[in-house]
């Protein structure tokens, strides 16, 4: 066998057991900048077709499709596929599916915890399917279930990739702060039934401002060894129904980030710690000198930007 009908058989091999494992060429450690931490991508089934003549792998024409999705995430176990429950991904690529009748992989701007919400979650599938802006926006909605819905559907550029591509995310958290209970917004609000003092978590905020290391508000499982971040933008307000809504923009979040940052926001509010508290936990890169982590039922995921 000749060197150069030995690299071709070499490269066939190595690639025919990609494909059989349904990896494309993707499948290999990477880092998601900001937005993900180093893991191992799987394929997008769907969005690569392979055509083997002569042992070269072309590349069929295929129309990449950007999603914007509005979620309520208190049935699902997050936006991630997982062998434990249903997410929202997970719905997605089926109902896609049916619609196409291709495997579809569909890759969000980045993972929602179980319970988590979403008013603008960016997605993007690769497809064959020849069928209208309109048509994908229509025929998905109606294979969806009442909880998840499409809001936008667009055909982009080849190139646009919904997490690599993101510049930086906004997330909102609610809580409902008065002395009963909600019943209409139990799911979608963090009750705390003591009164918060606004002005002295207003104080706070410009803590979290800028570029610093959130060791001690993210999980201590979180899958990046980066926690370095920076925060945009923070803000606060309240209106008169005891609704009282952060407002958090940064170039990427870690898990858990935004429910600990309020969490500690909210002991600063009850009086339980103060302002110097909060500085010195950051200062600590210490997730066990932060306190509680806010539930996710009052988070949100509003934007994801892109340049």
């Amino acid at each position: 066998m000749t060197g150069t009908a030995l690299l071709r058989y070499a490269v066939y091999t190595v690639l025919s057991g990609l494909f059989q494992q349904n990896l494309s060429l993707t499948g290999f450690p990477i880092r998601r900048g900001r937005n993900e931490p180093f893991q191992e991508v799987s394929g997008q089934t769907g969005a690569k077709t392979w055509d083997w003549v002569s042992g070269i792998v072309k590349l069929k024409d295929m129309r990449n499709i950007r999603l914007i999705v509005e979620y309520d995430g208190t049935a699902y176990c997050g936006w991630q596929r997982q062998e434990n429950g249903l997410s929202i991904q997970q719905v997605l690529e089926e109902s896609i599916g049916r619609m196409t009748g291709e495997e579809s992989r569909v890759i969000g701007s980045g993972r929602t915890d179980a319970g988590v919400h979403a008013i603008g979650q960016v997605a993007h599938f690769h497809t064959a399917s020849r069928l209208g802006e309109r048509n994908f926006l229509m025929g998905i909605n109606s294979l969806l279930p009442a909880d998840i819905t499409v809001r936008e559907v667009r055909e982009v550029d080849p190139s646009f990739h919904a997490c690599f591509d993101v510049k930086s995310k906004v997330y909102v958290y609610r809580i409902c702060n008065r002395p009963v209970r909600p019943a209409l917004e139990r799911q979608y609000a963090w009750f705390v039934w003591a009164p918060l003092d606004l002005e002295k978590i207003e104080g706070a905020l410009d803590l979290f401002r800028g570029t610093h290391d959130f060791s001690s508000f993210c999980s201590t499982h979180t899958d990046s060894p980066d926690h370095v971040r920076t925060i945009l933008d923070i803000g606060v307000g309240k209106d008169d129904k005891g609704m009282i809504q952060f407002s958090l923009e940064a170039d990427g979040f870690l898990r858990y980030m935004v429910r600990t940052i309020v969490g500690a926001l909210v002991d600063i509010g009850r009086g339980r710690r103060s302002r110097e508290d909060v500085a010195g936990i950051l200062a600590a890169k210490d997730r066990r000198k932060a306190g509680l982590t806010a539930p996710p039922q009052g988070l949100f995921l509003k934007e994801v930007r892109y340049g």
